[in-house]
């Protein structure tokens, strides 16, 4: 111990001397960039970023505010000169340029443990396995198959859950959301029967934490050389439930003979069985290296920010729903409103089959064209709550930002979408609180541009899985606010644990009592 405390701070102190003799002045239109708010002499923002999550997003959320939409200037030692933006102009400059702003070495360096060193390259806007994978997902996320989900598959997994909660008087609602997410986009994507604590999935969520610390941690590679066996591990159990995926795929292939475009097309478009496995399916037709496969198999599941374009949404989905019960357990008038909204539509869907509104209604009623109020919330719980709470990109170039920033060469430009969010300028002087009602205009829901409200990525990336996360939850939402009454079971105010997205810090309990309908 005493010897890594030694190395440590030898590290510290080059890295310092370092950072003091090379950190550069980047500017706008000829004059130096502010700097960021607790920078400190010698080692810069380093010792914010080694923060708890929640005061960082504080810290975001703090020089937001100081700031507004001027672009400022971070540092930290050992890693490159780097720049926070919050003008929505500039985040769309920069998300509609990808020749210019890619992940770049800073974030793979970090991530490729886990998402493979296959997605080294395929960051560029003409990268052709990128254009085979958004067409798998885009074959997969096909209207058709969209109406199969909505359908069908959601349904027969929200009568599950409804029957598991009646028999519960209080539950982790963020294991049940988990639970049902993991288990249909399991199926729909895999064919796979999963479930959120296979070994996989509590491999993955460990590895996903460890990942994300090292943004955080700009020693991380020293450290882990210490403390980094428990996540090696975690990591071995990942690649090797991705690989299962693609063995298990090409089995049956090979037991039911070859499966050709047309056919799996057709099967889609009708049946829940005709869906299932389609995605691995796709990928396999397209994409000859396994490994390959497998990697893109886990991006599609694991929802991760670098591959963010081609996300279904497995973990981000539940997240999203975690928060907004949570939200909506603070604020029980809301979910009044919700229930409301609900049964009008219920009352509207059974009027026009000639019977009376059921216990067992058709959850395919739900849809967010017809629960306008109810997409406004799931939007309002993303706001506060974004599923990716920050991002990055890194110059491959040298460019300058619309409002004059010049950037030189391997700048990083980090955006906080938890800290953008909750900005006063965007979305008022009431930006701190949960109100859905700034959703709704005239009894119709509004939108905000991709760049103004950054949570479903934009540009040529924005994230196939939005439509998708937008049915799925409004189903789930209307289904279970219908049939339960949720009360928190303490008063604890609930943050995010270490991650690359943003899952609930002890999951959300609560109690449960069913409603008569």
């Amino acid at each position: 111990m005493h010897l890594l405390t030694v190395v440590l701070a030898i590290a510290i102190i080059l890295a310092s001397m370092y950072f003091l003799f090379s950190s550069p002045a980047l500017k706008r239109n000829g004059k130096p960039l502010r700097r960021s708010l607790d920078r400190l002499p010698f080692v810069g923002n380093g010792l914010v970023f080694l923060q708890p999550r929640e005061k960082l997003f504080a810290w975001f959320v703090r020089c937001e505010r100081h700031f507004g939409l001027e672009t400022f200037q971070i540092s930290v030692p050992t890693l490159p000169p780097g720049v926070v933006i919050n003008d929505p102009k500039n985040l769309e400059y920069v998300l509609k340029n990808e020749g210019i702003f890619s992940k770049g070495n800073f974030f793979t360096s970090r991530a490729w443990d886990l998402f493979g060193k296959h997605w080294h390259g395929i960051i560029n806007a003409d990268g052709e396995l990128w254009k085979v994978q958004r067409r798998a997902g885009i074959h997969f996320l096909s209207n058709a198959n969209l109406k199969v989900l909505t359908e069908h598959a959601l349904p027969e997994y929200l009568r599950e859950t409804v029957a598991l909660l009646r028999t519960e008087a209080s539950t982790d609602l963020s294991a049940i959301f988990d639970e049902l997410t993991t288990q249909l986009f399991g199926r729909m994507a895999y064919n796979m029967e999963m479930h959120h604590l296979d070994p996989f999935a509590v491999a993955f969520d460990y590895a996903s934490g460890i990942t994300g610390e090292r943004f955080q941690n700009p020693l991380w590679k020293i450290t882990e050389k210490f403390t980094g066996g428990p996540f090696r591990k975690s990591v071995s159990k990942v690649k090797a439930f991705g690989s299962e995926i693609v063995a298990k795929a090409v089995s049956v292939r090979k037991s039911k003979g070859s499966v050709s475009k047309a056919d799996l097309k057709s099967e889609s478009a009708e049946t829940f069985e005709g869906i299932s496995g389609t995605l691995i399916n796709s990928l396999l037709d397209t994409i000859s290296d396994h490994q390959i496969v497998a990697n893109a198999a886990l991006n599609f599941l694991t929802a991760d920010p670098y591959r963010a374009d081609l996300s279904l949404g497995r973990d981000t989905t539940a997240q999203a729903l975690t928060w907004l019960f949570y939200l909506l357990m603070k604020n029980p008038n809301v979910a009044e409103t919700i229930r409301a909204e609900v049964d009008n539509v219920t009352e509207t869907g059974s009027s026009a089959e000639g019977s009376s509104p059921r216990a067992d209604f058709d959850t395919a009623l739900f849809q967010p064209i017809s629960l306008p109020y109810t997409m406004a919330c799931f939007y309002e719980a993303l706001r506060l709550y974004p599923v990716i709470p920050f991002e990055l990109r890194q110059c491959v170039k040298a460019s300058t930002l619309p409002d004059g920033t010049f950037l030189p060469k391997d700048t990083v430009l980090v955006w906080c979408t938890w800290a953008m969010n909750r900005s006063k300028n965007t979305w008022g002087n009431d930006a701190d609180e949960f109100r859905p009602d700034r959703w709704i205009e005239d009894q119709t829901l509004i939108t905000k541009t991709a760049f103004e409200f950054p949570v479903f990525n934009g540009g040529p990336r924005i994230c196939l899985g939005k439509k998708m996360a937008e049915s799925v939850a409004v189903q789930v939402i209307a289904t279970l606010i219908s049939h339960f009454d949720f009360e928190p079971l303490d008063d604890k105010e609930r943050v995010s644990k270490n991650s690359l997205t943003l899952p609930m810090e002890g999951g959300l309990p609560a109690n449960v009592k069913s409603r008569l309908l």
